[in-house]
């Protein structure tokens, strides 16, 4: 996605070896050669995230591509119409098979399962998950992601205590929620077919002390800090970069 994209392609800017994770060959390529065009060093395994044989193989690559594994970003995650309430529905009419797709936690448990055996052989590891402001405050529509988002705060903070204090402090696993950022995923939600803000658009702006929509790149210093050793005594956090939508209050 557009945040995925931008991440990875500031984190090649800054000397990180790049390996891409997903399903969609064609997209996962043409990452990579961006990557390299900007003068990165980048690879893409096709991967499943819910399938762990694939997984494994794509663990191999990496280490054999690049030497070890220091971070790992857990990126998958999404929405599905059933598991949100429209305007003309109520709970009732939640989707129960689409809600228990989106709530499925697999897509970041075992990627985290399969990679951080790597860091915790190294001794030393940063696992960052991307949580939602969601997860922090219920968002009326989307019950199915915002329970999603806070089961992987909640898996965020176990795994930082369960890691740290079972194979040393060189183990980190932290989150950032991000407000709301015009991507694939929402721009239905959040512009018209002219490209004009929807109604929820306006409503969250008007929430967001900022007064705007947050830009993909303003998520890249807070990745950058998590990533570095200058984040080694942070664990367990779960950090908004939201403008002020969390700190909101009439």
């Amino acid at each position: 996605g557009i945040l995925g994209r931008c991440i990875a392609k500031h984190l090649a800017r800054e000397g990180a070896k790049v390996a891409i994770l997903g399903r969609n060959a064609e997209k996962g390529n043409r990452l990579k050669e961006e990557v390299r065009k900007l003068g990165g060093m980048a690879m893409f395994h096709a991967a499943d995230v819910m399938r762990r044989e694939q997984l494994e193989e794509s663990r191999q690559a990496i280490v054999q591509a690049f030497g070890s594994i220091d971070v790992l970003i857990n990126l998958a995650g999404g929405n599905m119409p059933g598991a949100t309430i429209a305007p003309d529905q109520t709970f009732f009419d939640l989707d129960l098979d689409a809600f228990r797709q989106v709530i499925d936690l697999f897509g970041t448990v075992l990627p985290t399962m399969v990679f951080a055996e790597v860091m915790v052989e190294q001794k030393k590891g940063s696992i960052i998950n991307i949580s939602s402001e969601a997860s922090l405050r219920p968002l009326t529509r989307v019950l199915g992601y915002g329970c999603a988002k806070a089961a992987v705060n909640n898996f965020t903070r176990y795994l930082a205590t369960e890691l740290a204090t079972k194979f040393g402090e060189g183990l980190r696993v932290n989150a950032i929620a991000p407000g709301f950022f015009l991507t694939e995923q929402n721009r239905t939600l959040m512009t018209n077919a002219d490209g004009t803000p929807t109604e929820r658009c306006q409503r969250i702006v008007a929430h967001t002390p900022y007064g705007r929509l947050g830009k993909p790149e303003e998520l890249l210093g807070t990745v950058q800090w998590l990533t570095a050793d200058a984040s080694a005594f942070v664990t367990g956090t779960v950090i908004p970069v939201d403008g002020g939508f969390d700190a909101f209050s009439i």
